[in-house]
C-alpha cells in the first residue's frame, strides 16, 4: 500500500483533488489531500512545508503529487520526508532558490501563453472560464465556487528553500489542453530544468477535476 500526498496549486485548496483521491483510495491505497492557507498574507512557503509535512507524517512508501503552483511546497518537503516518487502535474517547475514571482519571466510563460491562445483561437486575456474550466464538467465546476480562494502574495515573494533538486525519482504529467501551461511550453521547462519528458494526459489545466481517471490511472500506473 503507498500513500499519496496532494498538494493544490494557488489557492491551496485540497478539494481540487477529491476525484482523484476517491479513485486512489479505492484502489486500495492511502491518499491524501492537503489543504494550504492560500488566501492568509501571514502564512507561505514554509508553513505550507509544514502541513504537508504533517500530512505524511509515519506514512511510508510516500508518493508526493503536486499541481500547478504546488511544486514549490513540494520540492521543500522533499527535504524533510522520505518520498519515494515525486510527481508533478501541469506544474511550476522551480529552480533552487527560485520564487514564483521570478517563475513567470525565467521560464517565458506569458509569450508561450499567448502564443498558444493565438494559435488555438481562444482569448489571450485572462479569464478563470477559458484558460482553468473550459474543459471541467459544469456541475464540478459550479461545486468548486465555494472552495475557490486568492493566493496571498507571500507565497510568491519567498524562495523555493532548497540548495539542489532532491534525489528522488520524479515524473512530470501534462495536459494535452492545458491552455495557461501550454504543452509545448511544460515540455520545454521540464526538459530544460529536469531533464524529463513529460507524460501527456488529457484535459486541461485543472484535469484533476476533469479527466480524474486518466489522472489516477497514471498515478498507479508509477507503482
Amino acid at each position: 500500500m503507498s500513500t499519496f500526498v496532494l498538494v493544490p496549486g494557488a489557492g491551496g485548496a485540497a478539494w481540487y483533488w477529491h476525484r482523484v483521491v476517491a479513485m486512489l483510495q479505492a484502489a486500495g491505497h492511502r491518499a491524501v489531500a492537503v489543504d494550504l492557507p492560500g488566501d492568509d498574507p501571514s502564512a507561505g512557503l514554509p508553513q505550507y512545508v509544514d502541513l504537508v509535512v504533517d500530512a505524511a507524517d509515519g506514512r511510508e512508501g510516500i508518493v508526493l503529487v503536486a499541481q500547478s503552483m504546488g511544486a514549490f511546497t513540494a520540492l521543500g518537503a522533499c527535504t524533510h520526508i522520505a518520498v519515494g516518487h515525486l510527481v508533478l502535474v501541469n506544474a511550476m517547475i522551480p529552480e533552487p532558490g527560485e520564487t514564483a514571482g521570478q517563475w513567470w519571466e525565467a521560464t517565458g510563460w506569458e509569450a508561450a501563453r499567448t502564443a498558444a491562445a493565438r494559435a488555438g483561437g481562444y482569448p489571450e486575456a485572462f479569464d478563470l472560464e477559458t484558460y482553468f474550466l473550459h474543459d471541467v464538467p459544469a456541475a464540478v465546476a459550479a461545486a468548486g465556487a465555494v472552495h475557490q480562494r486568492p493566493e496571498a502574495d507571500i507565497a510568491f515573494e519567498q524562495p523555493c528553500d532548497v540548495v539542489a533538486w532532491p534525489e528522488v525519482p520524479t515524473t512530470a504529467f501534462a495536459a494535452r489542453g492545458d491552455r495557461f501551461f501550454p504543452l509545448t511550453f511544460q515540455q520545454r521547462v521540464a526538459a530544460e530544468r529536469l531533464g524529463l519528458e513529460p507524460l501527456v494526459l488529457p484535459g486541461g489545466h485543472l484535469n484533476a477535476l476533469s479527466q480524474p481517471d486518466a489522472v489516477a490511472g497514471a498515478l498507479l500506473a508509477l507503482l
